[in-house]
């Protein structure tokens, strides 16, 4: 398991996100300019930068950043309780994006969040599992995410779109207060822009044997991180405070890169929440 961002992508975000200059940045983690720019390339640095000065000025968690550095990993998690949920990651030329299926065991209806960059694994599931493909849901309309939208859609012509994007038809955008029924699964959405115009996570509940509520966030966050906001930084962790944090710790995160996390790990772990 290795996380979508290094030390060193985290450390980059949040400074252009606090408008701090590379400079300044390698003052403050006492590291010549080149060993700085080393270690955001790369997450590493041929001197022991001080992270906890480097953190109070770029607005991250000191401790929590230290931890990153030290290797901390999201403890693993058994999606065997989740017996109806699989985790698709498709490959593109410099990176790896994950998309996920879900479906009720009784009726076989199944929703698809995002596409990643192929359709073929997601076919497969389909057939392997003899299932209806009757909802897709998308996190946000960037490139990697929706790559596979076209045959998807052309297989199952009839499958029904969900997006927040202010250039989808009005009876594909998602509404405030949306219920929607997958069998016995729940689905709800909650707006989490900031990386994305149109970003939205999803939020799937009522699994068999009380398994935790699984929230598909897109890139709104990555275990040990988040997407990237620029000048959205502050009103994306708002969101995420108000969308993801407000969930029961067990909560599944199910990110658009990286590994699956919970509520309960990102509060504990993720430097940009302090």
């Amino acid at each position: 398991m290795t996380l979508e961002d290094h030390l060193g992508d985290i450390l980059r975000k949040a400074r252009q996100a606090a408008n701090v200059s590379s400079d300044a940045a390698a003052k403050a983690a006492a590291l010549s300019g080149s060993d700085y720019s080393a270690l955001e390339d790369s997450g590493q640095s041929a001197q022991r930068p001080d992270l906890l000065a480097l953190a109070d000025l770029i607005g991250l968690n000191g401790r929590k950043l230290v931890g990153i550095a030290q290797g901390w990993l999201p403890a693993p998690i058994d999606l065997n309780q989740w017996c109806e949920l699989r985790q698709i990651t498709t490959h593109g030329a410099s990176y790896s994006v994950n998309c996920y299926l879900i479906w009720d065991e009784v009726t076989r209806e199944a929703a698809l969040f995002d596409t990643g960059f192929e359709a073929a694994p997601v076919f497969d599931l389909i057939e392997q599992n003899q299932l209806q493909l009757k909802h897709l849901f998308i996190t946000h309309t960037h490139s990697d995410h929706v790559a596979a939208l076209g045959p998807i859609r052309e297989k199952f012509p009839k499958v029904r779109l969900h997006s927040s994007s202010k250039s989808a038809p009005l009876d594909q955008r998602n509404r405030a207060n949306d219920f929607i029924h997958l069998g016995s699964l729940r689905i709800t959405n909650r707006d989490t822009p900031g990386h994305a115009d149109d970003g939205v996570s999803y939020i799937v509940g009522n699994f068999p044997d009380d398994a935790p509520n699984v929230i598909i966030v897109g890139d709104a966050l990555f275990a040990g991180s988040m997407g990237g906001a620029k000048q959205l930084a502050e009103l994306a962790k708002q969101k995420i405070r108000e969308q993801i944090f407000s969930l029961p710790p067990a909560a599944l995160i199910c990110p658009g890169h990286g590994p699956v996390t919970t509520v309960e790990q990102e509060k504990a772990n993720n430097p940009f929440f302090v």
